[in-house]
C-alpha cells in the first residue's frame, strides 16, 4: 500500500533474487488498495499473474471456480484470471496454451503478464483493449504498459496488437496473432531519453511540465508552419481530400482533453462557420449520436490509450464513418494506429496525473487543424490566417511571460488554504478554460470546485456565494469584458472573494474583495485560452502545496484511464 518507495525497504531486507519477475503498480478497480488485493496473484504456487484492465464477467467466473474447488484470497477480478489459467494447466496444457484458452473465457479488457515454475524462464503476455509494450534489451526483455517505464533500460519496443500473445524469454520474443499464427511486429526505436522522464531541478513533475510548455508548444509548431502558412500533409497524405469534404466536426474526448474540444467548438464555429459537436467519450456511443456524411471525427487524448475514447472511435468506424483524426501525444498508441489521420502534439512525456502541457499543445494542434481545413476549403480569409499564425508563433514567448507571475500566484494561493469549495467563471471560449481550472484545483488540492459561464450566475450558483466561497474569474480584455464586470459585481455585492486573472488593459481594480492579477499583455482572440490556462495551473499547484496533498499522484486517480 502507498508509494512504490515504501516497498523498497522490506524488499531490500529479503534475499529475493532471480532471473524473471512480474509486478504491477495497481489502480484499484475491484477491492480496496490493500495487501490482499495487491498484484501479482498466485494460484496453487503454479501460476502468477499481473493484470491491467477489467474482467467484466468475473462474478460468473468466480462462482464457477468456487465450484471447481478454487479458494479466493482477494476481492479482485484478477484472481479469476490466475485460477482460470491454473484450471487449464491442470488439464496438462502448456503455459502458453493455458493462457490462450483462458482468454476465450474472459469478457472485458486486459493486458496480462504470466509466469509459472512449470516453465521457469518463460513470460507469457497478451492484450485486448489495454495497452502493452515489449521492450527489447541486451540478453533481457521486458513488458510494460508504457514506453516511459522502460526508457532507462531500452529504446527498442514492440507494440502488440489486440489479440496478440507473446512468449518472452531473455533471448527471444515469439508473437502469435489472435488466430494463433506466428507473426512479426515492427520494432520501433524511441527517440525519447530516460532524462525526459526525470524531475531535474523541479520539486514535482507537474511544476516541471508547466514550465516546459513554451518549449512543448514550440516543438508542436516546429515543421508545421512555413512562410506564414500551414504546411501541406502534416495531418497525413489523405488529409486534403478529407478536409475538402468536411461539413461538420465531431470531437470526442475525456477529462482535460474534453475541455480542449470545448474551446475548439468556439473556434470552429466562429472562424470556419463549421458546425462542431463535442462529446464526453464515455457518453458518446450510448446516446446514439447522429453522424452525417461529411463528418470528421476528431479524438483527443494525451496517452492514446483512454478506453472510452478508443471505444467511441471503434463505434464511429463500425457505423461506416472512417473519416477520423487523432490528436495525441504518443505516436505508438492505439488511438493513433486506429485513426486515418493523425497529428502528434510533441509535448514529450507527461508524468503528472494532472495534465498541463498535453492540454495546451492539444489546443495548438486544434488551431493548426482549423488552419488546414480553412485552407483546403478556401473559407479562411488570408488576413485572418496570418493573424492566427502570428498569434501561434508568439505563443511560446507569451507563456514565458505568464510564468513570471508565479510568485504573486503563490501568494494568492495562500487565501485558499482553509477553503473547501470554489467557483470558476468565464465567458465564451474562456468558459472551458474555467472548467479546466476547476478540474485542476479539485484534482490535486481536493477542494470541491465547479465552473460556470459567468452569465449563469443568477441561475443558481449565486446562492452559494458568501465570504467563504472564493470565485476565480478568467477575464481577458475582449468584447465581453463589460458583461463580465457586471457578473462579478453581483458576486462582490454578496461578499464573495474574487480572484481575477486578466491582462494589462483590463478595467479591474483590486480591493479587499477583488484580487486582480494581470498575467499577460492583451492576447489574441485565438490564443488567449491557451495563455490564460497557465495561471490556473499554477494556482492549483500552489494551493495543493499549501494543502499538503500529493501533487503528482492525487488519490484515487490514474494518469491513463485504460478501463471503461
Amino acid at each position: 500500500m502507498g508509494k512504490v518507495a515504501t516497498l523498497e525497504s522490506p524488499i531490500n531486507e529479503t534475499q529475493l533474487n532471480g532471473t524473471i519477475g512480474i509486478a504491477h503498480t495497481r489502480w484499484a478497480t475491484h477491492g480496496a488498495p490493500a495487501t490482499e488485493n495487491a498484484h501479482p496473484h498466485i494460484a496453487n504456487n503454479r501460476v502468477t499473474v499481473v493484470h491491467n484492465g477489467i474482467i467484466e464477467n468475473h462474478k460468473a467466473l468466480r462462482q464457477q471456480q468456487l465450484e471447481q474447488g478454487f479458494r479466493f484470497t482477494s476481492e479482485t477480478d484478477t484472481e479469476t484470471v490466475v485460477h482460470q489459467i491454473e484450471h487449464y494447466l491442470q488439464q496438462g496444457q502448456t503455459l502458453t496454451e493455458a493462457v490462450r484458452n483462458s482468454r476465450a473465457d474472459f469478457r472485458g479488457a486486459y493486458a496480462l503478464g504470466v509466469i509459472s515454475p512449470v516453465d521457469p524462464e518463460l513470460l507469457v503476455t497478451t492484450r485486448l483493449g489495454s495497452p502493452l509494450v515489449i521492450g527489447l534489451g541486451a540478453d533481457e526483455n521486458f513488458i510494460a504498459s508504457d514506453t516511459a517505464a522502460l526508457l532507462p533500460y531500452t529504446n527498442r519496443f514492440i507494440f502488440l496488437k489486440d489479440g496478440d500473445l507473446a512468449e518472452i524469454r531473455r533471448d527471444s520474443v515469439l508473437i502469435f496473432d489472435e488466430h494463433n499464427s506466428p507473426v512479426e511486429r515492427e520494432i520501433h526505436t524511441s527517440k525519447l531519453s530516460a532524462e525526459a522522464t526525470e524531475l531535474g531541478p523541479y520539486a514535482h513533475y507537474m511544476l516541471k511540465e508547466i514550465y516546459e510548455q513554451p518549449n512543448a508548444i514550440a516543438e508542436t509548431l516546429e515543421g508545421r508552419i512555413h512562410n506564414g502558412a500551414v504546411m501541406a500533409g502534416i495531418f497525413g497524405h489523405e488529409a486534403a481530400a478529407i478536409f475538402q469534404q468536411t461539413q461538420q466536426i465531431q470531437i470526442v474526448a475525456c477529462g482535460t482533453s474534453y475541455h480542449a474540444g470545448m474551446v475548439a467548438k468556439y473556434w470552429f464555429e466562429r472562424i470556419l462557420e463549421l458546425p462542431c459537436f463535442v462529446d464526453v467519450a464515455s457518453e458518446f456511443r450510448y446516446r446514439h449520436p447522429v453522424l452525417r456524411e461529411g463528418t470528421l471525427t476528431v479524438t483527443l487524448s494525451q496517452s492514446g490509450e483512454t478506453a472510452d475514447t478508443l471505444a467511441a472511435l471503434a463505434e464511429v468506424k463500425k457505423r461506416g464513418f472512417d473519416q477520423t483524426l487523432a490528436i495525441c501525444n504518443v505516436a505508438e498508441s492505439s488511438l493513433v494506429r486506429e485513426s486515418k489521420l493523425t497529428l502528434m502534439t510533441h509535448a514529450g512525456p507527461e508524468i503528472g496525473v494532472a495534465s498541463t502541457k498535453a492540454f495546451t499543445t492539444q489546443l495548438v494542434a486544434l488551431l493548426l487543424l482549423i488552419l488546414a481545413i480553412g485552407k483546403e476549403q478556401k473559407s479562411l480569409p488570408e488576413q485572418e490566417e496570418r493573424e492566427i499564425i502570428d498569434a501561434l508563433q508568439q505563443l511560446p514567448r507569451q507563456i514565458e511571460q505568464v510564468l513570471n507571475s508565479d510568485k504573486p500566484i503563490q501568494q494568492m494561493a495562500t487565501q485558499f488554504a482553509d477553503k473547501e469549495h470554489a467557483l470558476f467563471l468565464g465567458r465564451n471560449r474562456m468558459y472551458p478554460i474555467a472548467m479546466e481550472g476547476s478540474l485542476k484545483l479539485k484534482e490535486i488540492s481536493y477542494i470541491h470546485a465547479e465552473a460556470y459561464p459567468a452569465g449563469e450566475l443568477k441561475h443558481g450558483p449565486l446562492a452559494l456565494v458568501d465570504a467563504k466561497m472564493p470565485i476565480v474569474a478568467v477575464a481577458p480584455s475582449d468584447l465581453l469584458m463589460d458583461k463580465l464586470l457586471s457578473n462579478l459585481e453581483e458576486v462582490r455585492s454578496r461578499n464573495g472573494q474574487l480572484f481575477v486573472f486578466t491582462d494589462t488593459e483590463s478595467h479591474f481594480e483590486s480591493s479587499d474583495q477583488i484580487h486582480t492579477l494581470a498575467v499577460t499583455e492583451p492576447a489574441s482572440y485565438y490564443t488567449a485560452p491557451i495563455i490564460f490556462t497557465i495561471p490556473l495551473q499554477l494556482l492549483a499547484y500552489h494551493v495543493a502545496l499549501i494543502k499538503g496533498t500529493d501533487v503528482d499522484q492525487p488519490r484515487n486517480l490514474a494518469k491513463s484511464v485504460t478501463v471503461e
